[in-house]
Formats: structure tokens, sequence, C-alpha cells
């Protein structure tokens, strides 16, 4: 019986708890590391895409007096580099090229990787197998290497980048795609749809599109980072974009 009781006891506790921070307000239940990593990123995104209006050094301004110059001095806030150009000027103005990639390619991925998943979720057949084969083939070789040899060739500008990065990240947006388009297919809003004499073209994008492409712009978000680790790596390995 005491066992019993204290196992309610329990469990009103708990209830009582989750009602509790139920009521609390949104912001609050984010919690302190949500809101500090938002504060970051809209630190250094308003930093990149305002720096010619912010009082920060020129990035390309050499002075070879202040080579290696200390963390803190003579206004180098992080220090300046080989040359003496100014390290924090130069990071907010390579920050400017990151943002472009982190924006671009994925919506080009998104846009592709949507348009051939829900080809293949919608028509299925034989038009599912091409676009899987199609797939796979991307997925048979290294995306990494792959884009270091695209690049090598065509150059590391920031066009061929985008299209690049963009092209080979479709892949995840594509499956999310094609697992949704064929979880919505057979619904009864697209069997109605479809009884009523709507194309096909009318049926992907008002009934299938609207339900697909929620957890697509979740992925979508997540490539964001992705994409920007990618370009950090090609840097690093010499074939990614040059430094402002």
């Amino acid at each position: 019986m005491s066992t019993a009781t204290t196992a309610n006891g329990r469990i009103l506790r708990r209830k009582k708890a989750q009602a509790g921070d139920a009521q609390r307000p949104l912001w609050i239940r984010l919690g302190f590391v949500f809101w500090l990593a938002v504060f970051w990123i809209a630190l250094i995104t308003f930093s990149a895409v305002f720096a010619e209006f912010l009082p920060f050094a020129d990035p390309l301004k050499t002075n070879l007096s202040k080579t290696f110059h200390p963390i803190g001095q003579d206004g180098f806030i992080l220090g300046a580099d080989q040359i003496g150009r100014d390290m924090l000027s130069r990071i907010v103005h390579g920050a400017q090229i990151s943002l472009k990639l982190a924006f671009t390619a994925p919506f080009i991925s998104l846009v592709l990787g949507v348009t051939f998943g829900m080809c293949a979720g919608y028509f299925r057949g034989r038009v599912d197998g091409a676009i899987g084969i199609f797939v796979d083939s991307i997925l048979a070789f290294p995306n990494i290497i792959a884009i270091m040899a695209i690049l090598f060739f065509l150059g590391p500008t920031l066009i061929n980048m985008i299209l690049v990065l963009g092209f080979f990240g479709m892949v995840g947006d594509l499956r999310v795609a094609r697992a949704n388009t064929i979880l919505y297919a057979e619904r009864e809003f697209v069997v109605a749809a479809r009884a009523q004499g709507a194309s096909h073209l009318r049926i992907m994008f008002r009934e299938l599109l609207p339900n697909v492409i929620i957890p697509v712009l979740a992925l979508a978000i997540i490539g964001m980072s992705r994409v920007i680790v990618i370009e950090g790596i090609l840097s690093f390995l010499g074939v990614g974009l040059p430094p402002p």
C-alpha cells in the first residue's frame, strides 16, 4: 500500500513539474544555450552583412611594421597576420563568402532535391528506378574528392563552388522528398484531386508540395552549416576560395 502511494505521489509531482514547465514563457523554456547560439549567429551575420559600414580596418591593407602584432594592442583586436593585415577585419569580410555559400548552395540543393524526389515518389516505376540509379552513382564516389576534382578543372570561383556544392548536397533532400511523397501520394486529398481530373503537375505542386517541403526545409537548414564546413575543408586542402 505504501509503495503504491509513493509511486502515485511521484507521478503527481512529475505531472505538476511538467505543467509548471509548460506554463513558463517560450523564451525561458528554450534555455540559455539556445539564446547564446542565436546571439552569436546574429552577431556574425550582422557584422558580415554590414562590414562596409562598420569601423573595421581595410582587410587588404598591409603594415610590415605590425607583422604578427599581438592581440588587443594598437587597435588590433585579434592581432595581425604575417604582413600586418588586421585579422578581425579579414575574418568578418571572409564571413561574407561563407554566408553567400550558406544561403545559395542549400537553396539549389533544395530545388533539385525536391524536384527529383517528388518525381521519383509520385511516378514510381521506371522514373523512380532511373533517379535511384542516378543517386547511387553520386554516392558511389566520395563527394569531397569529386568536388575537389571539379573545382580543380573549373577553377575555385564562388559561382562554381555554389553550383558544385548545391548539386552534391541534393541527395539528402531528394531522399526526404521522395519518402514524404510516397507517404502522401495515396492520401484521400490526393485521390480526390486525381478523381476530379487534376493534372500531375497540379497534384504535385498544390497537394503534395506543401506537405513535402516542411521536413526538407528542416534538412536544408542543417545543410547551411554543412556547406560552411565543406568550404573550410576545401580551403584547407588548397582548392577553396582565395582569402580576401
